[in-house]
């Protein structure tokens, strides 16, 4: 088998990855047509997407370090399922207020909410439950194979999402049938978590309930400085930068005067990129920090470049150089935090990661939303690429203070004296404990 694909031996993960691709291209129809919707309810603007965008990841910032105590204390694969059940029936209520022709603002506001609750608890057991599946040795690989599912989901989504929107007149009505099939789509993950088989995973020891695993998963983060260097960038990148709902129906609509098919077309150009990062992401074997840093600093530069780029055209063809560096930063991201993490400790690392990544989105969508209602939509790609440039190098100075030079960055060979533990026994938390009280 090729080594792009190796994680596929895997029956288990071969079931997980197909269920994943049936549930993301709902998942990603209904963000095409979510934001469809509130762009046609009376008195919306860009203003109004973006606090739609905020309040569905805002459980996600204010969640996300609890979800990872709870990944770690119960079977990720039961909880999965719980997480799965819980988006689906949000889903379903939005798209039968939205068929009905009753759907008003606040609703989509309360759902999204809603459904940022259970997308918060889904993301780290998803995330940490990669690692039960598969062994050691496939884990970037099997990393890699999930984006590029995703993506794949992500070019087939928003394209189906525009036609169905457009062939059934555009209205609100019509974005509502679309939701509609992404609650169903969620069926396809549940089963495939129902049937595995359970004698192949690799679970981590279920963690009892003990007084401070917040804080022990917090500390820990602190001590890498690989971690760190990680979290201070997609900080910036995902708060700033990656508001890709926003900017793209902004550009679409108000730049370019391009209706929903065209805004569908637009995410899926992004992730022709996407997947072509994904898919060089699965073969490679090690990550180096500076592929992180020049990933981070390339999507920086290509989203300047987007917002002066002159036609609907030129923007469509080169959205795919943003997916590109987009992927090959979360991926590489994702994959050394969780290679470099204690497994007992993995839930709350990735579900820290995780409200890094996107719950600073609430933080920068309205943000991002207020720039491109009073400034215009191009400045909300250029502003946001410039500030995840600052972001970079933000973290690079903090990661050669803690680590020891920017020799590190540039060759990724880190510096013995400077090591630290990648286990914590008990011993190694009651002196970080110390030391930190």
């Amino acid at each position: 088998m090729s080594p792009t694909f190796r994680a596929l031996r895997n029956p288990n993960y071969r079931r997980y990855l197909v269920g994943s691709v049936v549930s993301n291209t709902g998942t990603w129809m209904q963000r095409v047509a979510q934001d469809w919707l509130v762009l046609q309810l009376p008195g919306n603007s860009g203003t109004a997407l973006g606090i739609t965008t905020g309040l569905q990841f805002l459980p996600v910032l204010l969640l996300s370090p609890y979800a990872g105590v709870i990944a770690d204390r119960f079977p990720k694969r039961r909880l999965l399922q719980v997480t799965q059940a819980t988006m689906a029936g949000a889903s379903l209520l939005l798209g039968l207020l939205a068929v009905l022709g009753v759907v008003e603002t606040w609703h989509v506001y309360v759902i999204a909410f809603a459904f940022g609750i259970g997308s918060a608890f889904d993301a780290p057991a998803r995330q940490s439950f990669v690692s039960e599946m598969v062994d050691q040795d496939e884990l970037t690989n099997a990393v890699g194979l999930n984006s590029a599912a995703f993506n794949v989901a992500r070019i087939l989504g928003p394209a189906l999402a525009g036609l169905m929107i457009g062939a059934l007149g555009g209205g609100a009505d019509a974005t509502g049938w679309v939701i509609l099939i992404n609650a169903a789509s969620y069926a396809a993950v549940i089963w495939q978590l129902q049937h595995m088989n359970l004698a192949l995973l690799h679970p981590t020891e279920i963690r009892p309930r003990t007084p401070g695993m917040l804080i022990e998963g917090v500390r820990y983060v602190r001590s890498q400085p690989k971690m760190v260097l990680i979290l201070i960038m997609v900080f910036f990148a995902g708060t700033f930068g990656m508001n890709f709902q926003i900017t793209s129906a902004l550009m679409a609509t108000e730049v370019f005067g391009k209706g929903a098919g065209e805004f569908g077309v637009l995410g899926s150009a992004m992730a022709v990129g996407s997947l072509t990062g994904a898919l060089l992401s699965a073969r490679r074997v090690t990550i180096r920090l500076r592929l992180l840093v020049f990933a981070a600093l390339g999507f920086g530069v290509a989203e300047i470049i987007a917002g002066m780029l002159p036609s609907y055209v030129a923007f469509a063809l080169f959205a795919p150089v943003i997916g590109l560096c987009t992927l090959t930063l979360l991926n590489s991201a994702n994959a050394t935090m969780q290679l470099e993490s204690d497994p007992a400790l993995r839930g709350r690392v990735m579900a820290l990661y995780m409200t890094i990544v996107m719950g600073g989105t609430p933080l920068g969508s309205p943000i991002i939303g207020w720039i491109g209602e009073h400034l215009g939509a191009r400045y909300t790609l250029v502003i946001g690429g410039a500030l995840t440039i600052v972001g970079v190098l933000l973290a690079v100075l903090v990661f050669a203070r803690l680590q020891g030079g920017l020799r590190t960055v540039l060759t990724g060979v880190e510096r013995p004296g400077n090591l630290v533990p990648r286990v914590w026994d008990n011993q190694t938390v009651a002196r970080a404990q110390k030391v930190s009280d």
